[in-house]
């Protein structure tokens, strides 16, 4: 579904991308994880169009990316939850799922807000709320459910634990799993390697702008190196 081919991110003189190469299946969980500063959301980024490589191939179902600019992107079948969530905090709860579908061609959403609602049905509760009144997991819901308003084809997550405490982690990480579930193909950025590579089919690991390992999510929770050096162990 996505192929990324040697792909190189300079920020000024930064060189934060150094030719990486990988690829994520159709109806696959893929996570990349790493260290801060790695490259993990410069990578997201890229492939949503919101920054430009230097040089390098990004193609999501056939299609060049880098070619197409980021609002046709989200058209395609991209759905991007940012890091630190970046709902409309002026808005309503609704409105911000409203949004979520904004490049949609057919504009019947009810069902889909239903869908929404049902699995977080928090957020049904705070339809009429400001979002900006929403507390951090409240937040992460409502990105989600945004995301989720375009139908996407592959949704790219930055971070979704981000200041989450633990319990709401663990509600967060089996919702991801149960879109993926439904369907949905996921490319996952996580600090909380652990959890990640807990619902990964496949992960890469990236180290200052390099992918240095990569396998099956289930054997890299096994590796030895993998876990002294992100799971803590």
């Amino acid at each position: 579904m996505l192929e990324v081919k040697d792909l190189n991110v300079f920020y000024g003189g930064i060189h934060a991308l150094k030719g990486i190469t990988f690829s994520v299946r159709e109806g696959q969980v893929v996570t990349l994880i790493g260290a801060n500063g790695a490259g993990k959301s410069t990578t997201l980024r890229a492939i949503s169009g919101l920054v430009k490589p230097r040089s390098g191939e990004i193609t999501f179902m056939g299609q060049n990316l880098l070619q197409v600019p980021a609002h046709k992107i989200v058209s395609l079948g991209v759905s991007h939850v940012p890091e630190g969530r970046r709902i409309f905090a002026n808005l309503t709860v609704l409105e911000n799922l409203e949004m979520g579908a904004y490049t949609r061609k057919d504009k019947n959403l009810d069902e889909d807000l239903k869908r929404v609602f049902k699995r977080f049905p928090r957020l049904e509760e705070r339809r009429r709320q400001v979002g900006g009144t929403l507390s951090g997991g409240e937040q992460q819901m409502l990105a989600i459910g945004r995301a989720l308003m375009l139908k996407p084809k592959l949704l790219v997550m930055d971070e979704p634990s981000m200041g989450l405490a633990p319990l709401l982690v663990r509600e967060i990480f089996s919702i991801i799993k149960e879109i993926n579930e439904q369907g949905t193909t996921i490319l996952l950025v996580e600090q909380n390697a652990h959890m990640a590579l807990s619902i990964a089919d496949y992960a890469y690991v990236l180290e200052t702008g390099r992918i240095v390992t990569e396998g099956p999510a289930e054997e890299l929770a096994k590796s030895e190196s993998i876990r002294k050096a992100y799971l803590g162990h």
